[in-house]
C-alpha cells in the first residue's frame, strides 16, 4: 500500500500484524500498542489473530491467548501447540475484580516481548451486564500493556454496544480499526469491483507458513492511529490474497457504501447519550401499526399533503426508524431528502429489478430543528420574522447573513457532526439544502438554495471546518435576496420554511492519482445528468414526449443543472436516443461538451477543466474503461483527440431502457410528471451503477399541453415579425400578444459589464407591472421577452444575467443567437433556470438567425415607439431607453408555437396587417 499521507513519515515497525500493508498503514504495531478490531463476524477476528500469531511465532515473540469467552477459540489447540501459545484462562464467574487482577497478573508475568490475544470483549457485557464494565476493563488494562511494552489484540462486535463501551476503548487504545468481510452481492455473489476473483493457490508471500488455501478478503478502516497516519483515518482499504503485501484504498463510492452497509446502521456513537425524550422515545417504542407509522411520518417527513400520502404508501415503520438513526438533531428531513428516499423506496419494491442497478446510499440528515436552534442561539430569530412580511422582507438581510456565517452550534451538535464525518472519513461529501418547502408539490426552489461539495482530504479538524463552512453557507442562503423573492412571488413568505440538510457521499471514483498518494488526483462520477418523465423539447416528429428526455454530461452533474454558458451537453430523447438536435457531424462536434466539472482532491476544491486535459492525464486502464464508451476519437489528428458523444454508451448499454422504465415507475407512483438527478459509475464489464440523488415532481402538468399539433396560417411576409423553425421548448399553443419587451442587441452590446448586471433590475420593473390601464391593452395579452444570447447566464458577455424572479408576468422568453453563436435550445433543458421556466409555465424559444426559414424583423422592432416611460421614472428612462424597448399592441398580434413541429410564428393577423407596414 502506498501511504496516503506521503512517504517517509513513519517509523519502521518492530512488530507485525501479519499483513505488510497494514503495518505500513498504522506505522506499527509498536511495543506497548493496544489494537482494537471492531468486527461484524468473529471469524474475521479469528483469521486475523492466526495471521498475527504466525508472524509473532516466526519472530520469536512470546505468545499468549487470554481465554474467557464462550465463542469458538481464536486459536485451536493444535495451533497453540505448534506455535507455542500459552493459554491464560480468565474466570468470569468469580466477579469483575478477580477477572481483571488475574488478567493483569498474566500480563506482568509474560513480559515485554509478549503478543497477547484476547477473546471478544463483547462477551464481558454478558457476565457484567454493563457496557461500562467493558470500558473500565480496557481503561485499566491498556496502560498496563503500554507500560510493559507488550502487544495486545482485542475485538469488539460492531453495533451491539453503547458509547459507554466504545468511547473508552477508542479514547484509550493506540490503534482502532474497523474490520469488514466481503459483502454479498444481490444474488449472494460479491458485487462488482470488490471481488478479487478466483485466485489459485494460497496467500503465501507475506510470512512463512501462512494459511494455505485461505482466499479471504478483508477491508480495513482506520478509526484511530495515535497520530501516526491521521490522513488515512476513515479511508477504506482492501486486502486480498492476490496481492498479500498490499492494502489498496477503496475509493469509488459504490464499493465503499456496499462494504459499510452490510449491517443496518445503529446510529451515531453519541446517540447512546440521548436523554430519550419524547421525540426519541416515539421512535424507540414504535411498532408496525399504521398509527405508529403516521406518528413517525409527522415527526420527520410531513404533517399532511401529497408527500405525506406517498410516504405512507412506501415507508414502513422500519424505514422511518432507519432514517431516524441517521439523523442529527430533531425535526423534518426536508423535501430534497424525502424525494431521494421516496424514489429509492418506490423502485426497491421490485428489489430484484433495481437493487443490482442502484448504488446504495448511506446519507445523513440534519433535522430542521437544528436550523431553528441555530437561529435562536445566534440571535437571528427576530430578524428572520421580518422576512415573512412583504413590506419588510428584504430589510437587514445582509447583516443577518453575516451573523449566520459567523454563527456557532451547541457542543452536542458539534459532537454529532464530528462523528458523522468520522464515518465518511476522507470520502468527499456534498451538503445539500433540504428545506421544508423544497422539491415539494408546488415549489421546486431549483437552484435557490446552496449545495456545497466538501473534498474531506485534510485532518479531522480541517474536515470539520470545511463541513461547518458548507452548513453555514446553506443556512445563509435561506435569506438570500433570490430565495426571498422566490417565496414572495409564490405567496409563501409567511409559510414555515426551515432548513434541513442532506449530507450525501459524493458518487464517483478517483481518477489520475499520483503514485505517491492514491487519494490525490480528481474525483467525479463517470456520467451524470437530469432526466424528465415528459420531454418538452420534441425536436423531431419521431420523438414521443411521454417517453422522457435526459440531459447527460461527463463528470459532476453540476454541468447538467447549472447553466454552462460556454459549453454544451448531450440531450437524449429516450424513445429515439440516436436522434440529435444537431444536424451533421460538424454541428455534433461544435456542440459537444468540452469542459468537465470535478473535485480536485489535491487542492481540496471543486474545479472545471477541459476534457482534452483530463484525457491526457488518464492512465491506460482508465482510458480503456472510459474513452471508447463516452467519446469518439477524431480521425486525421497528429495526437489522440476525443469528442464526447456518449454514442457507444447509449447504444451498447441498457441505460436508455432502464431510465425509461425508472421514470415510468416513479411517474405512476407519484401520479404526476417528475424529474430525477442521477450519477453513473461505469464498470469494466460494460455495465454501470446508478445513484439516484434527487427526485421531485414537475411543477406543472406538461402533458396536458401536449396538443396533437397546431395549425399554422400562411401569412404574407409583411405580416411576420418572427418565424423560427427550431428551439421550441415548453407548452405550445396560441397566444394573443399585447406587449414585447426587447433588449436591444445593439444597445446591450455597448454596455459595460457592470451595466449589464444592472439590466435585470430595470427589466423587473416592467415584467412585474401589469399593462398600463390607460393604454387600452387587452388583459389576456401575453408579454414576450426578446433579447440577445443566454438569459439566466452568469456571464454577461454571453447574454442577459436575469434570475427567475426577474421574469415576472412574461409568458414567452425568446433568445436570439447574437452574442452567442451556435445557440441551441437544449442549453436550458434540465437546468435550475429551466425549472423557473417550467414553474412559470413559460414558453422558451431559441432563434438562430442564420438558419434557413428563420425570420426576425429587429429593424422594425427597434423603430417603434418605446413605452418604457410607463414603467420607469424619467431619469431612468433617459439612461435605459436605448437598451430596453417596450412595445404595446392593442390587437391583432398573435403567437403560435408547437414543440412537435419545432415552429413558432409571431405575426399580425390579416385584420391588423397594416400595423406592420
Amino acid at each position: 500500500m502506498k501511504d496516503p499521507a506521503g512517504p517517509g513519515r513513519g517509523e519502521p515497525a518492530e512488530r507485525s500484524t501479519g499483513i505488510a500493508g497494514l503495518d505500513e498503514l498504522i506505522r506499527g504495531p509498536r511495543p506497548g500498542d493496544n489494537v482494537v478490531l471492531r468486527v461484524d463476524q468473529l471469524s474475521l477476528y479469528r483469521d486475523f489473530c492466526r495471521r498475527a500469531a504466525l508472524r509473532g511465532g516466526a519472530a520469536g515473540d512470546r505468545l499468549a491467548y487470554f481465554r474467557f469467552a464462550r465463542h469458538e477459540s481464536l486459536l485451536n489447540e493444535e495451533e497453540c501447540r505448534r506455535l507455542g501459545v500459552e493459554i491464560c484462562h480468565l474466570p468470569l464467574d468469580q466477579g469483575f475484580e478477580h477477572f481483571i487482577t488475574t488478567a493483569h497478573g498474566h500480563i506482568l508475568e509474560l513480559g515485554p516481548r509478549a503478543v497477547l490475544f484476547f477473546d471478544s470483549l463483547s462477551e464481558l457485557s454478558e457476565c457484567a451486564y454493563s457496557d461500562r464494565m467493558i470500558g473500565n476493563f480496557f481503561q485499566l488494562t491498556c496502560p498496563l500493556v503500554l507500560r510493559t511494552g507488550s502487544l495486545a489484540w482485542f475485538a469488539l462486535v460492531r453495533n451491539v454496544h453503547s458509547a459507554h463501551a466504545v468511547t473508552p476503548l477508542q479514547e484509550t487504545t493506540q490503534i482502532f480499526l474497523d474490520l469488514y468481510g466481503l459483502p454479498p452481492g444481490p444474488a449472494g455473489e460479491p458485487p462488482a469491483g470488490l471481488d478479487p476473483g478466483n485466485i489459485p493457490g494460497d496467500v503465501s508471500g507475506n510470512i512463512p507458513g501462512d494459511l494455505p488455501g485461505r482466499e479471504g478478503t478483508f477491508f480495513f478502516r482506520p478509526v484511530k492511529t495515535d497520530g501516526r497516519n491521521d490522513r488515512a483515518l476513515g479511508t477504506l482499504f482492501r486486502w486480498g490474497p492476490e496481492a498479500p503485501r498490499d492494502l489498496v484504498p477503496l475509493t469509488d463510492s459504490d464499493g465503499v457504501t456496499r462494504v459499510l452497509n452490510q449491517l443496518p446502521w445503529p446510529g451515531l456513537p453519541g446517540a447512546g447519550y440521548r436523554q430519550a425524550g419524547v421525540w426519541d422515545r416515539t421512535f424507540l417504542q414504535a411498532r408496525k401499526s399504521s398509527r405508529d407509522q403516521e406518528r413517525l411520518l409527522r415527526l420527520i417527513i410531513a404533517r399532511d399533503g401529497p408527500v405525506f400520502e406517498l410516504a405512507r404508501r412506501f415507508f414502513s415503520v422500519a424505514d422511518l426508524q432507519q432514517i431516524w438513526r441517521r439523523m442529527i438533531g430533531t425535526g423534518f428531513i426536508g423535501g430534497k431528502a424525502v424525494g431521494m428516499l421516496l424514489a429509492r423506496a418506490i423502485l426497491l419494491r421490485d428489489r430484484a429489478r433495481w437493487e443490482p442497478l442502484l448504488e446504495p446510499h448511506d446519507s445523513f440528515f440534519v433535522g430542521s430543528d437544528v436550523y431553528y436552534t441555530f437561529l435562536v442561539i445566534n440571535d437571528c430569530w427576530w430578524e428572520r420574522q421580518r422576512q415573512k412580511r412583504p413590506e419588510t422582507f428584504l430589510e437587514g438581510t445582509s447583516e443577518v447573513r453575516q451573523r449566520i456565517l459567523q454563527g456557532r452550534f451547541p457542543p452536542y451538535i458539534m459532537a454529532r457532526f464530528a462523528e458523522m464525518l468520522d464515518y465518511f472519513g476522507t470520502s468527499p461529501v456534498i451538503v445539500r439544502s433540504s428545506s421544508l418547502l423544497e422539491d415539494n408539490f408546488g415549489n421546486a426552489f431549483a437552484g435557490t438554495y446552496e449545495s456545497v461539495f466538501c473534498t474531506m482530504q485534510g485532518t479531522r479538524e480541517e474536515r470539520l471546518r470545511e463541513f461547518l463552512a458548507a452548513v453555514l453557507k446553506i443556512y445563509a442562503s435561506t435569506i438570500s435576496d433570490t430565495a426571498l423573492r422566490y417565496r414572495r412571488d409564490r405567496g409563501i413568505l409567511d409559510q414555515d420554511e426551515q432548513m434541513a440538510l442532506l449530507v450525501q457521499r459524493v458518487s464517483g471514483a478517483p481518477c489520475a492519482p499520483t503514485p505517491e498518494a492514491p487519494r490525490s488526483g480528481w474525483f467525479f462520477p463517470h456520467l451524470a445528468g437530469v432526466a424528465f418523465s415528459f420531454n418538452p423539447y420534441a425536436w423531431h416528429p419521431e420523438i414521443d414526449p411521454r417517453a422522457g428526455v435526459v440531459r447527460l454530461v461527463f463528470g459532476l452533474g453540476t454541468r447538467a443543472v447549472d447553466r454552462s454558458d460556454d459549453d454544451y451537453t448531450r440531450v437524449v430523447a429516450l424513445n429515439a436516443p440516436e436522434r440529435r438536435p444537431e444536424a451533421g457531424a460538424d454541428e455534433v462536434r461544435r456542440h459537444a461538451q468540452r469542459r468537465v466539472d470535478l473535485l480536485d482532491l489535491q487542492e481540496g476544491r471543486e474545479r472545471s477543466l477541459y476534457f482534452s486535459d483530463l484525457t491526457a492525464r488518464l492512465d491506460q486502464e482508465e482510458a480503456e474503461l472510459l474513452l471508447p464508451r463516452v467519446a469518439r476519437r477524431e480521425r486525421h489528428t497528429a495526437r489522440p483527440v476525443w469528442t464526447l458523444t456518449f454514442d457507444s454508451f447509449l447504444r451498447d448499454s441498457s441505460f436508455v431502457a432502464d431510465m425509461r422504465e425508472l421514470l415510468e415507475t416513479l411517474r405512476e407512483a407519484y401520479g404526476t410528471d417528475l424529474d430525477v438527478e442521477f450519477t453513473l459509475l461505469l464498470g469494466p464489464s460494460g455495465g454501470y451503477r446508478m445513484n439516484l440523488v434527487q427526485c421531485r415532481p414537475l411543477q406543472i402538468q406538461l402533458r396536458k399541453k401536449a396538443s396533437p399539433g397546431a395549425t399554422f396560417p400562411d401569412p404574407r411576409p409583411r405580416q411576420i415579425l418572427l418565424d423560427t423553425r427550431s428551439g421550441v421548448v415548453g407548452c405550445g399553443g396560441t397566444f394573443p400578444v399585447s406587449r414585447i419587451l426587447l433588449v436591444s442587441p445593439r444597445g446591450y452590446a455597448e454596455l459595460s459589464t457592470q451595466e449589464r448586471y444592472e439590466v435585470p433590475e430595470v427589466l423587473r420593473a416592467v415584467t412585474t407591472a401589469g399593462p398600463p390601464p390607460d393604454r387600452g391593452l387587452p388583459e389576456q395579452g401575453a408579454l414576450v421577452l426578446l433579447g440577445p444570447g443566454r438569459w439566466g447566464t452568469t456571464m454577461p458577455s454571453l447574454g442577459v444575467p436575469v434570475g427567475g424572479s426577474d421574469l415576472g408576468a412574461a409568458k414567452v422568453l425568446c433568445e436570439i443567437d447574437q452574442m452567442h453563436q451556435g445557440l441551441i435550445a437544449d442549453m436550458s433543458l434540465g437546468t435550475h433556470f429551466f425549472h423557473e421556466l417550467v414553474e412559470r409555465d413559460l414558453l422558451y424559444l431559441a432563434v438562430r438567425l442564420g438558419r434557413e426559414g428563420t425570420v426576425l424583423d429587429l429593424d422594425w422592432l427597434e423603430g417603434q415607439e418605446n413605452f418604457l416611460g410607463d414603467y420607469l421614472p424619467a431619469r431612468k428612462v433617459q439612461r435605459w431607453q436605448g437598451v430596453l424597448r417596450v412595445l404595446h399592441f392593442r390587437q391583432g398580434l398573435e403567437l403560435i408555437a408547437e414543440s412537435r413541429s419545432q415552429r413558432a410564428l409571431l405575426y399580425f393577423k390579416e385584420c391588423c396587417a397594416d400595423t406592420y407596414d
